[in-house]
């Protein structure tokens, strides 16, 4: 009987039959760009303020993350290698690999 009683306990409180806030929605994973056959993918990211950006380089050779402006430039990075960065404020910010400068990116930064 107490078996079945918790049971029942259990299922009104899943059905949130006792008027409780859904359970917060797990955060979306960190978005990755890949570098891969000289390449960025993708190429274009949108994302929200305040978002971490991780690349990993896939490439048998070896790359970096270079913003446009200057403002940062990841280590080099290997095959395997990642690099990551917070962007906090909208706007678009440009990169490029300045060891292969025709390899281009493009982070587009939105309000939450």
């Amino acid at each position: 009987m107490i078996l079945k009683r918790k049971l029942s306990v259990l299922m009104l409180v899943a059905a949130g039959a006792f008027g409780g806030a859904a359970p917060p929605a797990a955060p979306a994973p960190a978005p990755i760009v890949h570098i891969s056959n000289f390449r960025f993918g993708p190429q274009d990211l949108t994302v929200a303020a305040g978002t971490t950006v991780t690349w990993v380089n896939d490439d048998d050779e070896t790359h970096n993350v270079t913003a446009s402006d200057r403002s940062y430039r990841s280590p080099l990075l290997n095959t395997g290698g990642r690099f990551t960065r917070q962007y906090s404020a909208p706007g678009d910010y440009a990169y490029f690999c300045s060891l292969h400068p025709h390899m281009t990116g493009r982070i587009h930064v939105v309000r939450r």
